[in-house]
């Protein structure tokens, strides 16, 4: 019988494991203990005053949960004649018929100062009713409370105040019985202002874009460092993006609020500013990781600087830039809420106000509406992303 040789196993590696020495544990954890002591000293930390001090912010939380956003109004029933203090632009007197509520005037021509009767006709019977004086500039003014007779009519006599300009309007409003279910008027200004700030962002990105892909160009590697000239714009174009970069766009709207004054053109240009040097560096970098192989097949063929980027760059880069511009977009919707605050227009500068003047259900109507556009931008951005890269 043959003989057999059996091969054993090797034995398994030894790891070696080192060993802690307890004399460099000790010195490290005891930095650590004075680093965070010093910390939680610095920024004056107390948990206490989470559970003591709880019924301050509970007014504040019950009112951001619950947005002024629809109110219950009373129903109104309004008419209105037109008033001028000079005879240009009256309307040229003559017989007209009217029905349902109307304001007849004894005179459309006074001066500041004179008598005027005021007869109101159609209107609902025996309901209060208040009567505006309505200036120019479309500020109003209650003149005066009072009641319709069982007819739904009224007559009265006022002295024409001074208001602005030279075209003015009497606004009649009864009240009638029951109520209606309207947005409230911090929901309308909240949706405006919400409006502008979405053309707030788009304006400044698409300026920031226009003078963002030219430069991107003189800020690629690959493209600029084949000369010494090339190589000096290069570094300078690097430098801008890089400086601009690192100041905020809150510091920039300060300074374009005292430029340009306080609105939403403040705004646009410190957007702009930021984002300008944001896409350039995005716009460079995506210029320099490009497929070399077209570049070095064109340029071998003799072509121009500005054909080898119109044929071998170009092509390569138009859906990342796409996509950039999208998603920069979508980043300057919501730094435009914050600028907002500093005077850069949108629907930040209400939201300040909101806050100074502790209108905190005001103020949550604010909150909310962006937090609606800020999502619906997200998802938007996201799609439109997922279809051009």
């Amino acid at each position: 019988m043959a003989n057999r040789t059996v091969t054993q196993p090797p034995p398994p590696p030894t790891i070696l494991r080192s060993r802690t020495r307890p004399w460099t544990v000790v010195p490290v954890l005891l930095v650590v203990a004075i680093i965070y002591s010093y910390g939680w000293n610095v920024t004056r930390i107390d948990v206490g005053q989470l559970i003591t001090k709880v019924y301050l912010v509970r007014p504040l939380v019950r009112d951001l949960v619950r947005p002024d956003v629809l109110r219950w109004t009373p129903r109104l029933q309004t008419a209105s004649a037109s008033l001028n203090f000079t005879a240009e632009g009256a309307p040229a007197p003559g017989p007209s018929v009217q029905t349902g509520p109307r304001v007849v005037l004894s005179s459309e021509v006074v001066k500041p100062g004179s008598p005027l009767v005021i007869r109101g006709e159609g209107l609902a019977p025996s309901r209060p009713a208040a009567i505006y004086w309505k200036d120019q500039s479309g500020a109003t003014a209650k003149a005066l409370d009072l009641r319709t007779d069982a007819q739904g009519a009224f007559v009265v006599q006022l002295t024409v105040p001074d208001l602005i300009g030279e075209h003015h309007q009497i606004v009649v409003e009864v009240t009638l019985e029951g109520r209606q279910l309207r947005p409230s008027e911090a929901a309308t200004l909240v949706s405006s202002r919400l409006v502008e700030t979405l053309f707030l962002a788009l304006m400044g990105t698409t300026i920031a874009v226009i003078f963002a892909v030219p430069l991107s160009f003189l800020g690629a590697k690959n493209l600029m460092t084949r000369n010494p000239a090339g190589t000096a714009i290069y570094y300078v174009v690097r430098t801008v993006f890089n400086i601009t970069r690192s100041v905020e766009p809150l510091i920039m709207a300060t300074v374009f609020a005292v430029w340009v004054g306080i609105g939403p053109f403040a705004g646009v240009l410190a957007l702009a500013l930021h984002s300008v040097a944001s896409l350039g560096k995005l716009y460079s970098e995506q210029i320099e990781s490009i497929d070399p192989g077209p570049i070095e097949a064109i340029t071998a063929t003799g072509a121009s600087p500005l054909q080898v980027v119109r044929y071998a760059v170009v092509p390569q880069i138009i859906p990342p830039f796409i996509a950039f511009t999208v998603y920069r977009w979508d980043i300057n919707v919501r730094m435009s809420t914050v600028i907002g605050m500093v005077g850069g227009g949108g629907v930040g500068f209400l939201l300040i106000q909101y806050i100074n003047q502790l209108l905190w259900r005001e103020a949550a109507t604010a909150v909310w509406g962006i937090t609606v556009v800020v999502a619906a931008m997200d998802y938007a951005s996201a799609w439109i992303r997922e279809r051009v890269v």
